[in-house]
């Protein structure tokens, strides 16, 4: 195995004129070839050593997908230092703890936005002393001290190289498949994030061994949008891309990742439920307001694609007339919507982080897209369990890959035995114990099992599992996790928070999908003003109670979590926001805060009150604090009696 920096010159020796990224650039692509990287990255390395940058020191890199950003972290890894990259809609103030727990003096970014961050985070992070910026708009009259743009760090790299040309050569050489490669700080849902260290072994094992389980080559295509600082963007687009030596292709902007994932077509892709849900709750508004022929039309090929496609996908027997319908119907809408979506040419997709609805999975299955779902985490390097193309199924995660081992300690909580699992949290032996055992066993936290298929199965957090205390469903087992993602299965519910143990019932806080539910209302000639008052319209609460009455007759035909069912809810007059802190910066909801901020709201909802007054202080884009109120209705449901299963 070899380390990052030696893989890049490896594809720059043997396949230097070959893509090695793309970036769009005024709406025109640019390419980079693996040669021009490695120069690129030479440069950059020999710059930052000329500034002081010392073997096992950290660099913080924030912000999107860009060629020079990637550079960066392999020149930093060059010459053995930890690349750090950062979430780049993160408020300055949440760059202060991971920037002084580093110990960061070098910081590279991409543009003011984030520059200015950095000259607020430094006032309590006085260490910070370079800041080395990609795009220069809006900088020009900028003049702190430290503050030098990526173009002078090139040229002044450039010329150390040029008089010391064995320098870089003789660095890479050195670097060691053991050395720290790079570290991600978790998400914080409960306190301050945790460095997790990971070396060029770890994630480069991890990243292989997805390759083989699904062939990949370095004919792939990749859309590079996700934060730099999720792990799961940095294994697919840049530990598999220098495995493998793929292309990747960084978008214009977020505001252009649909557009751009059109164009490029990729052939190897992922994405969060979340942005498969919008990608087909954005058909089904489109849909909605075509005409009647295109809309029957569409509903017909869509019934023949869910009772045809999921077999043909694994591989199954499908009759001669199936077959002939399927073809037709992919020819006038299954093939047309995969080229309207930009997925044509996937070969391969994966969804993870929170589970996908079965409805939403069996969809893109049916129209043909090899849809799977994987499980992982920060701290194994994401690959832990993958699904085979001919068995991927809606409830289960997929099978241990190569070099895993799980099994299942007493409370339910899944054991993993990886290569890619974590050295350490940086600075934080005590955390680094609780998880690791001395026998090398990783605590994931989550609870689950494995099915008779040998496919795992995850239920919640094990610390989120809880028990209903009191009422009808006394000792009833409560996992909140799991219901709210069987609320969000719906495209009118964007966001759920449920709350259940301990208490004699459960209840939910709900956010709409205010562009489901506003194309909704509209093709009903419902008026409305906002957000807030199209989630108290009482035709809305109507349309959600009935949501939330159908995951409660699906949990009553399960035998462990019928208890579960949804007695109260309300829909908030906000959506959870991370830069109100509702959220984390990978959308996770922070459940234990929105209860102490949203108190009267989940007194509300036990108390048996039918409305309940809240005001909210809410955080702007620009920075700015206000205030907003509402009196929220509040609900009740219909539950249904458990259903007993066969004999």
């Amino acid at each position: 195995m070899q380390t990052f920096p030696q893989l890049l010159m490896q594809h720059a020796s043997a396949r230097g004129q070959a893509p090695a990224m793309r970036e769009k650039e005024y709406g025109i692509w640019q390419t980079t070839t693996w040669q021009q990287l490695a120069t690129m990255v030479e440069h950059l390395a020999c710059g930052l050593h000329q500034a002081g940058l010392q073997r096992g020191e950290h660099l913080v890199v924030i912000g999107s997908n860009r060629p020079r950003l990637y550079a960066t972290m392999l020149a930093a890894q060059a010459l053995g230092a930890i690349p750090v990259p950062l979430y780049q809609d993160a408020a300055a103030a949440e760059t202060v703890f991971p920037i002084n727990n580093a110990e960061v003096r070098f910081a590279v970014v991409e543009d003011q936005e984030q520059v200015d961050k950095m000259l607020e985070a430094r006032e309590q992070c006085p260490q910070l002393a370079h800041i080395y910026y990609d795009d220069p708009r809006g900088l020009r009259n900028y003049s702190e001290d430290g503050l030098v743009a990526m173009d002078s760090l090139l040229a002044s790299g450039q010329a150390f190289a040029a008089s010391q040309s064995g320098f870089f050569k003789e660095r890479v050489a050195k670097a060691d498949i053991h050395d720290v490669a790079a570290m991600f700080f978790t998400s914080g849902t409960t306190g301050n994030p945790k460095g997790v260290v990971h070396t060029h072994s770890t994630l480069l094992d991890r990243a292989a061994a997805g390759a083989k389980f699904d062939k990949l080559t370095s004919s792939e295509e990749v859309l590079a949008y996700m934060p730099l600082a999720w792990i799961g963007q940095n294994i697919f687009s840049y530990a598999q891309w220098l495995s493998c030596g793929y292309v990747v292709n960084c978008p214009e902007s977020a505001a252009t990742s649909t557009i751009d994932l059109k164009e490029v077509g990729p052939t190897y892709y992922f994405a969060p439920p979340r942005v498969f849900e919008g990608l087909l709750t954005s058909v089904m508004i489109r849909m909605e307001d075509a005409g009647g022929i295109k809309r029957n039309m569409f509903k017909f090929f869509m019934d023949v694609a869910k009772r045809v496609g999921p077999a043909k996908m694994d591989g199954g027997q499908v009759g001669l007339g199936d077959s002939l319908l399927y073809a037709l119907g992919n020819l006038c809408v299954y093939g047309p919507l995969r080229n309207n979506l930009g997925f044509s040419r996937v070969r391969v997709a994966y969804t993870a982080g929170e589970a996908i609805g079965p409805d939403l999975f069996t969809f893109y299955r049916s129209i043909g897209i090899n849809l799977k779902q994987l499980y992982g985490s920060t701290e194994t390097a994401v690959f832990v369990c993958l699904q085979p193309d001919n068995a991927a199924r809606a409830d289960t995660v997929g099978i241990p890959i190569e070099g895993v081992e799980i099994k299942l300690a007493d409370n339910g909580e899944i054991m993993v035995k990886s290569p890619g699992l974590l050295k350490e949290y940086y600075k934080n032996p005590e955390a680094t114990a609780e998880v690791k055992t001395a026998d090398g066993w990783y605590h994931t936290s989550d609870a689950g099992f494995i099915d008779a298929q040998g496919h795992l199965k995850i239920i919640d957090r094990v610390k989120d599992v809880g028990r209903v205390k009191g009422g009808a469903n006394d000792g009833a087992m409560f996992a909140p996790k799991y219901v709210e993602n069987k609320l969000k299965f719906f495209p009118h519910i964007k966001e759920a928070v449920a709350y259940g143990d301990g208490r004699d019932r459960v209840c939910v806080m709900l956010n709409i999908d205010f562009d489901a539910v506003g194309n909704w209302a509209e093709r009903r000639n419902l008026p409305y003003a906002g957000y807030t008052d199209l989630a108290q319209k009482p035709e809305v609460y109507q349309l959600i109670k009935e949501c939330v009455e159908s995951v409660n007759a699906d949990l009553s035909r399960d035998t462990m979590l019928a208890g579960s069912q949804i007695s109260r809810f309300l829909v908030l007059h906000k959506e959870l926001d991370a830069d109100d802190g509702e959220l984390t910066r990978t959308n996770k909801v922070r459940r234990g805060f929105i209860a102490d901020k949203y108190q009267p709201l989940i007194d509300g909802l036990y108390n048996g009150a039918t409305e309940q007054f809240i005001e909210t202080v809410v955080k702007f884009e620009d920075g700015r604090s206000g205030k907003v109120s509402a009196t929220l209705k509040i609900a009740d449901t219909k539950t249904f009696a458990p259903v007993k299963a066969a004999a």
